[in-house]
């Protein structure tokens, strides 16, 4: 699972961005663009090389723009609306994907994308169980929300699993933290554990967002 730029101090990638471009309020489609040409450029230019992997995955999956649409609302808690601001889910990460290519090329001009990692099989397994572990309490906040209710956030969490669960894992953990999904203390340990086993640093899985609740038994 060893790839580039992965410890960084932050979260990394697509999960990265959603959290970043949350506050302050974004207003356009143009000001997402200036924040992702931000986002892109940090660290010299390593941030961009885990967000192009991450778009890559989902644009040559077979996930439809809804969908795509659907993580994104999740991740951000509609902070920036990608169905309000009437911007295409394939079309945003197209978008980003242009950045941060010109971002890495301004670097290195004789670089291509790089090869999808090999996925281990007992780690994608370890992860949608993950999925299916809290997908009731998470179709519960996102669906049945008061104010900002989203349809279709679990089952799109399924289809990116079982493309890549390092981005799965952390598309969980934006929509558990946006939408504030309460979790025990053993929950939160396994996603520290996970989080190990898939190479990424306990800043990316813990990063003051969740909402823990020591009582639960999950």
């Amino acid at each position: 699972m060893a790839q580039p730029h992965r410890h960084l101090g932050v979260d990394i990638g697509l999960s990265g961005l959603i959290k970043w471009i949350r506050y302050p309020r974004v207003p356009s489609e143009a000001a997402g663009l200036d924040v992702v040409t931000s986002v892109a450029g940090r660290f010299d230019g390593a941030f961009a090389h885990q967000l192009l992997g991450d778009c890559v995955v989902l644009l040559d999956s077979p996930l439809t723009s809804r969908e795509i649409e659907v993580l994104w609302l999740a991740g951000t808690f509609r902070e920036f609306d990608l169905e309000r601001l009437g911007i295409d889910g394939r079309e945003w990460l197209r978008g980003i994907a242009d950045i941060c290519t010109d971002r890495i090329r301004a670097d290195d001009p004789s670089f291509t994308d790089a090869a999808a990692p090999v996925v281990d099989d007992a780690v994608r397994e370890a992860v949608a169980a993950e999925v299916r572990s809290v997908g009731p309490a998470l179709e519960q906040a996102t669906a049945h929300h008061s104010y900002s209710p989203l349809d279709g956030v679990v089952p799109a969490l399924r289809r990116v699993v079982d493309l890549e669960p390092d981005l799965g894992f952390r598309l969980l953990l934006r929509a558990v933290k946006g939408y504030f999904v309460r979790i025990g203390e053993a929950r939160y340990e396994r996603y520290l554990a996970l989080g190990d086993e898939l190479g990424l640093g306990e800043d990316v899985v813990d990063d003051g967002d969740f909402n823990i609740w020591p009582e639960l038994d999950d």
